[in-house]
């Protein structure tokens, strides 16, 4: 089974995605997840962006791709996957909280370098 989430398929490319990143401590852009994920593996991180992909129900989980202008397309940290339980909706501007993983291998082809995982949506 191919990656359904993972950089083989990666979420569809948005024009003019501008997010305010958020505030607080464990707050970062989705290029700086990407960029210091080795750092902040294992931390919580919350972040601030606009989704462009969502899976729901997937493995028991809903794979929420985010994207708040950070990052550059062409080496894939523009994107950010979150797996949470939480709904949401393409085109909705989001505040996840969880924590980040790197190198994470579910099995049966989702591999990710970067993810955050057990996200819960901030009011």
């Amino acid at each position: 089974m191919a990656a359904a989430h993972g950089e083989a398929a990666k979420a569809p490319v948005l024009t003019d995605v501008k997010v305010p990143k958020a505030t607080g401590a464990d707050a970062y852009t989705v290029g700086e997840l990407n960029a210091k994920a080795a750092t902040l593996k294992d931390k919580p991180v919350v972040v601030r962006a606009t989704v462009v992909k969502y899976s729901a129900n997937i493995m028991n989980k809903n794979w929420v791709h985010l994207r708040d202008g950070s990052g550059a397309v062409k080496d894939g940290s523009d994107d950010i996957l979150v797996t949470t339980q939480d709904p949401a909706k393409v085109g909705d501007v989001v505040t996840l909280k969880g924590v980040l993983r790197t190198n994470k291998d579910f099995g049966a082809g989702y591999m990710y370098k970067v993810i955050v995982e057990d996200g819960k949506l901030q009011k």
